[in-house]
């Protein structure tokens, strides 16, 4: 139907254009123009609603209107029809300066912003607001009242650009234009928010490790589920085999001081934790229009002042926690305060590699025409954690050699 239409034309990370989806529900919104003639019949205008026809669409309104008709007339209510719906109304037509005019119910006014205003060919003039075309004076003409810059949006534009087109100009509907600025139908916020929501649900479960349910949690069959969670699970599990593998080959210096060994989970931990929390707000950002491809060196620059940041914070922690233990406890032996600067040293690499490692793929998988989202949260702690475990037993090996290795 047209909201399966709309979703795909304007899905999550996809730069397809508006075409498809507008296909035949954007041109519900676009009503006859008044034509110049110099004879004939008059001319005729019509308003008419963008979107879906019903109540929850009462706020949003499009009409278009000939630039030579008058910016007000007076009369009563159209007779007939239902408040929003398309209507003709002929008026009389000049010679000399064709007049195309417009009547509709008070409830109509009252559920209609502003009007684009088309020449004969339906190319876009400019636009005008309700609330100057009432108040302007009976002889003024459209023409004298429009705003000719016009905010527009293109067939072929992704959807990622067209939502931040709304974010920036707070419009509560934008024409959509051909090359020769024909309109072809209009986009209405509420279209935006319906898919900008359901990108935003794809993007969570993306980064959560899952391939994107496309459909309610609730409503989703089992084994459908089980298929679109499986894979990652199971390509996260066999990333994790590498951590393995790294244990072993550290197996003698971890024979030599067991206490390494205590403080694995805290050191990988902390540098898939930096990772994940370094790729959902480049991820996020990229998003939101914030961040480029040409921004990756300047996220590399800042994420590196950020990752020795914190993991001097991380392991200053560290530090103070093995201290506070030996002290009470005697838990760490004579060579504790080598082990405490293991600790400390190796927190701020690892979180350092961590958040490098996190924000860069993003812009990677951008780069190879990937959705960034894709950079899920377990991917980059499953590569922190094998990356961690070398730099803490090398580190490890430097500060211990000649002690307890």
């Amino acid at each position: 139907g047209d909201e399966r239409a709309r979703r795909d034309a304007l899905g999550a990370g996809r730069p397809r254009g508006l075409a498809s989806a507008l296909g035949r529900r954007s041109r519900r919104g676009i009503a006859p123009v008044a034509a110049p003639c110099g004879g004939g019949p008059a001319p005729r205008a019509s308003l008419a609603r963008a979107g879906r026809p019903g109540p929850h669409h009462s706020r949003r309104g499009a009409p278009f209107l000939d630039a030579a008709a008058p910016a007000r007339r007076r009369g009563g209510p159209h007779p007939g029809g239902a408040p929003g719906q398309a209507r003709d109304a002929p008026v009389p037509a000049r010679r000399s300066d064709a007049e195309g005019g417009a009547r509709a119910s008070r409830s109509a006014f009252a559920t209609l912003y502003y009007a684009y205003v088309l020449d004969k060919e339906q190319r876009l003039l400019g636009v005008v607001s309700f609330r100057e075309l009432i108040a302007a004076p009976k002889e003024a003409r459209v023409s004298d009242t429009m705003e000719r810059n016009v905010v527009t949006v293109t067939e072929d534009m992704g959807q990622e650009k067209v939502s931040q087109l709304f974010s920036r100009s707070g419009l509560l509907a934008i024409p959509v234009v051909d090359a020769e600025k024909r309109v072809k139908g209009i986009v209405t916020i509420d279209d935006i928010v319906q898919v900008v929501n359901e990108v935003a649900t794809e993007d969570i479960q993306k980064i959560g490790g899952s391939e994107a349910l496309g459909e309610p949690y609730l409503n989703i069959a089992f084994g459908r589920m089980l298929k679109k969670r499986a894979g990652w699970l199971s390509a996260l599990f066999l990333g994790e085999m590498l951590t393995a593998t790294a244990m072993g080959f550290f197996e003698k210096e971890i024979d030599r001081a067991v206490v390494l060994a205590l403080f694995v989970p805290l050191i990988i931990s902390s540098g898939g934790n930096s990772g994940s929390q370094a790729t959902s707000l480049v991820i996020r950002a990229m998003a939101l229009g914030e961040l480029r491809l040409r921004d990756w060196f300047r996220v590399i620059r800042r994420e590196l002042a950020s990752g020795a940041a914190l993991g001097s914070i991380l392991g200053t922690i560290g530090f103070l926690r093995i201290e506070i233990w030996q002290h009470a406890f005697h838990t760490y032996g004579e060579h504790h305060v080598l082990v405490a600067l293991t600790v400390f040293a190796s927190l701020i690499g690892v979180v350092t590699f961590g958040t490098l490692a996190g924000s860069l793929l993003p812009f990677v998988l951008r780069r190879l025409g990937f959705d960034p989202a894709s950079a899920s949260a377990p991917f980059v702690a499953t590569l922190v954690d094998v990356t961690g475990l070398i730099i803490y037993f090398t580190t490890a090996s430097a500060i211990l050699r000649g002690t307890l290795l």
